[in-house]
């Protein structure tokens, strides 16, 4: 019965009409199997011609059914999007079903349309827009059919607008800005054909306005098109945005040489940053989303060309390859001075004091003056040593001192100096002299130092090795799921000037990085020259190399060095992928530059009780283990923070006192008597001031300083731990580098022109640097969408965005740091250790 009437109900006009026997002869046939043919129930499908650009006002019930039959023609050469607009009035028991059925595709979606959000919230539709997916013809021209059946099983009539349109603008050109209108029901999108000569374009998408969240989408060319919330991230590219979005796309990756750009507005702003809705006291309650419709702007811009690549790589090495340039430059100029100062060479059998280079006593200096304190308990141990400022100074003659270095290291242990009672009384009589000299705390071997020391390069650069492999192997992953899934969320690039090549979607991010790897290298080179020249002047029994100036240990220059190269290698790796879950790749080793660089400034003048490697690389293992704790628990956990704050208070605490006592200090049950003693005889008895005054003021100093770090981590609790850990580290460098310089001025010593000239270049440079760096392209604190807001254009050679600078500068300026701590006490180099300070 349903076949005979579906056929009589349309013979008529259905064969006449546009629309072939066959189709209809095949409606039908679906509708007896479908529409209950086997109950015998009897349903009235009427078909009706339908034209573009008319609204059709009219009701459905389970009783009816009704198909619009459309035809358009369809060129090869020319784009046309064709769009269905639904509007249906309130109050209806069950939803109406429409199916747009075309020749190889079928589109089908309900009203009210239910987009859910998250909790399983619902946000009905009643009035609905989607464009058609128009697959591609192999001729020039032809004419193609497609039905819009309407259908519901209400019993009640339910009335409903219907209206299909041409897209006028479906196809975007290039460089020209295109605006449109869209919603969660409404969702656009439109065609883009690569321009010949153009492989690599840049779609910009633009909104004034923040809410409500977006999703921006790069599909190829066939059906369906996914254009709702819920399956708009099945297949190709695609970003959250609220103002900004933007995706590099390539010609290699879509063989139909075009694409369509996708734009869905989401049903809820919580993905970009948004407020949360309340949950619903009902699980099937539907809750109206209001009004959510949104403008926005598309562009396509063409990228850049293989020319800018080779620019921007050329401008890369030029730079960095011009500083090995000056110092060999400077290498030779330097090789010429030493031959002719060979000419004018002392004798070997004179002092230092003879030739008339006597610094000053520390007596001539305020800062060096007697507190006046006679009595106190520091003073006890003053007195037994203020006759003599050189007590204990080991006085070895140049014949041992050559033939020790022909000795094997690996017979020589650090711990052989130190096994007697005698020496460590020795020690804790020269230690705690009020005056300390160089000489006093550089009494063992050359060479249980120096394999002391090595042991920070060789440290660091196993520690290298085992960080690096895994890191790179878990950024190559992440850069794979990038180009797998297609979701751009997961990195945060500056997309405005992200420049792909490869499987690499933010090259010029990783080649700025070149920087960290070339001047380490340079440094190295550096310092391998300046270990030759010394061990050279050693063997030939050089006076001034044996006895004078700040004892020459390489071991930390070299770990410096290699730690420079490693951040380099690292920040790339991070940067293939920026997010959070991986930012330590980019800090780890910063930690350990601050570290390096504060044990070396503190081994210069006091190389017998620096940290050994062991017990350095340890701390900064709990530093790295604190960051990632800070980044995965801190945000906004309070006792993360009260843990974090007590410890670092007690750490600056405890250094304090090891650096004032210089090491000569007990941690066991006696520490409070014997902290009390010490009150109550200096402070409450006899009102004494410290005897060491300069180092109380630098340690009184930092721990203003860390306190003021930790009371701000407590009250504040920023979000980027990773960064307040390095700011603590960068401070507490810059402390004890400043305080370094002070006192190397007031002991009557000089810097000379330069360490000067790198002192002024590197601050000005750093200066520069940090400019750059609070630019902030991208922040992962934030959502994608709302990191995508600080986005910008490149501003160097159309390649090179402002956080690259900041990585040319900042190499830099790492690298003239490195020789500030190098170069900055060359003035001592002929001068006695027993006349130089240790501050």
């Amino acid at each position: 019965m349903v076949l005979r009437s579906c056929w009589k109900s349309r013979h008529k006009t259905s064969c006449r009409g546009p629309a072939p026997c066959w189709v209809l002869l095949w409606f039908c046939v679906t509708q007896f199997v479908l529409g209950g043919g086997a109950l015998g129930e009897t349903k009235n499908v009427v078909q009706k011609d339908a034209e573009f650009d008319i609204t059709y006002n009219d009701t459905v019930t389970s009783e009816n059914q009704t198909i619009y039959a459309f035809n358009h023609t369809v060129s090869r050469n020319k784009s046309e999007g064709v769009r269905v607009t639904v509007d249906v009035s309130q109050g209806f028991e069950s939803p109406i079903l429409f199916v747009v059925r075309q020749k190889q595709a079928v589109l089908s979606f309900q009203i009210p349309l239910i987009l859910r959000g998250l909790y399983q919230r619902k946000y009905p539709y009643n009035h609905v827009g989607r464009t058609l997916c128009q697959p591609p013809t192999r001729v020039a021209s032809e004419t193609q059919y497609f039905f819009v059946d309407v259908s519901t099983l209400s019993t009640q009539g339910t009335n409903y607008q219907l209206r299909v349109s041409r897209v006028e603008s479906f196809t975007l050109h290039t460089d020209k800005k295109f605006s449109f209108t869209a919603s969660p029901s409404q969702p656009q999108y439109f065609k883009y054909v690569f321009p010949d000569g153009v492989d690599t374009v840049i779609v910009k998408v633009n909104s004034d306005m923040t809410f409500p969240c977006s999703v921006m989408s790069i599909q190829d060319i066939q059906c369906p098109v996914y254009d709702l919330d819920n399956n708009v991230a099945f297949i190709g590219m695609y970003q959250t945005m609220t103002k900004k979005g933007a995706i590099t796309v390539q010609r290699k990756d879509f063989p139909s040489n075009s694409f369509y750009v996708v734009v869905v507005v989401k049903t809820e702003d919580e993905a970009c940053g948004g407020p949360l809705r309340f949950y619903p006291l009902r699980p099937d309650e539907l809750i109206d989303a209001g009004n959510r419709s949104k403008i926005i702007d598309v562009i396509v811009t063409p990228a850049i060309n293989s020319d800018v690549y080779v620019m921007g790589m050329l401008f890369c090495l030029g730079i960095f390859l011009s500083f090995y340039l000056l110092t060999l430059l400077m290498a030779c100029v330097e090789n010429k001075r030493m031959k002719k100062r060979e000419v004018f060479q002392i004798p070997a059998d004179m002092s230092p004091a003879e030739t008339g280079q006597t610094p000053a006593s520390p007596y001539e200096y305020g800062s060096f003056a007697d507190n006046g304190s006679t009595l106190s308990s520091e003073a006890i141990t003053d007195s037994a040593t203020s006759t003599d400022n050189n007590y204990g100074y080991v006085d070895r003659s140049l014949d041992s001192v050559g033939r020790s270095r022909h000795e094997s290291l690996s017979s020589v242990e650090e711990d052989d100096y130190d096994t007697l009672d005698d020496i460590n009384s020795d020690k804790n009589i020269v230690r705690t002299k009020k005056f300390l000299y160089v000489a006093d705390l550089s009494r063992k071997d050359k060479r249980i130092l120096s394999k002391k020391y090595q042991i920070y390069f060789w440290n660091i650069a196993t520690i290298a090795v085992f960080y690096a492999l895994p890191v790179v192997q878990l950024v190559i992953t992440y850069q794979t799921v990038v180009n797998v899934t297609g979701n751009q969320d997961i990195c945060y690039y500056n997309f405005l000037c992200a420049h792909p090549l490869g499987a690499l979607s933010a090259f010029n991010n990783i080649l700025s990085n070149l920087g960290y790897v070339l001047l380490g290298l340079l440094f190295l080179l550096i310092i391998l020259k300046r270990d030759i020249v010394h061990q050279r002047a050693l063997v030939r029994n050089d006076v001034n190399a044996l006895e004078c100036g700040i004892p020459k240990h390489f071991g930390l220059y070299y770990a410096m060095g290699t730690a420079l190269m490693m951040e380099g290698l690292l920040s790339a790796c991070y940067h293939v992928c920026p997010n959070y879950t991986n930012f330590q790749f980019d800090t780890s080793f910063m930690y350990m530059i601050a570290g390096l660089c504060m044990l070396k400034l503190y081994q210069k003048r006091h190389p017998d009780i620096n940290a050994s490697a062991y017990t350095a690389y340890a701390c900064l293992a709990g530093v790295i283990f604190f960051s990632v704790l800070g980044v995965v628990f801190g945000k906004g956990n309070n006792v993360f923070w009260i843990i974090f704050s007590v410890i670092h208070i007690l750490a600056t605490m405890l250094l304090s006192t090891q650096l004032y006592y210089m090491g000569r200090w007990r941690l066991d049950s006696g520490i409070l008597r014997r902290m009390v003693h010490i009150i109550y005889t200096d402070s409450i008895r006899q009102c004494s001031g410290p005897m060491y005054i300069d180092r109380m003021v630098l340690l009184v100093m930092g721990n203003i300083v860390n306190w003021s770090l930790a009371a701000y981590g407590l009250l504040e609790r920023p979000n980027d731990f990773a960064s307040y850990l390095l700011a603590i580290a960068i401070c507490n460098l810059l402390l004890y580098f400043a305080f370094y310089i002070i006192m190397k001025l007031r002991s009557g010593e000089r810097i000379q022109c330069l360490a000067l000239v790198c002192i002024l270049f590197t601050a000005v440079v750093w200066g520069l640097a940090l400019y750059f760096f609070f630019q902030g392209l991208s922040t992962w604190q934030k959502t994608p969408a709302e990191s995508r807001e600080h986005n910008r254009d490149c501003i160097l050679l159309s390649f090179f965005d402002d956080h690259d600078i900041w990585h040319f500068l900042s190499s830099i300026a790492m690298f003239g740091s490195f020789l500030v701590l190098m170069t900055m006490d060359d003035d001592l180099d002929t001068v006695q250790r027993d006349k130089i300070f240790a501050f």
